[in-house]
């Protein structure tokens, strides 16, 4: 394989990091709002999400909030 092209392809792996967190908080206010009205049951923090169960059953999760490196 080229420099070249091993070049493109890490281009195409780059993660602009403001983006990320953005596309996150609106991914997660569009769960919040799906959650208007039911009745939380229990929340889990797992090693890479955060799990909501309302008392219906459903399971919202919530993910880029975790592996944060400041005390």
């Amino acid at each position: 394989m080229s420099r070249e092209r091993v070049e493109e392809l890490l281009h195409l792996i780059e993660v602009d990091p403001d983006a990320l967190r953005e596309a996150e908080f609106l991914q997660a206010q569009m769960i919040l709002d799906m959650m208007v009205g039911k009745t939380i049951v229990s929340a889990e923090m797992q090693e890479k999400r955060i799990v909501i169960t309302t008392s219906d059953g459903n399971e919202y999760f919530f993910y880029g909030f975790l592996g944060n490196d400041r005390p």
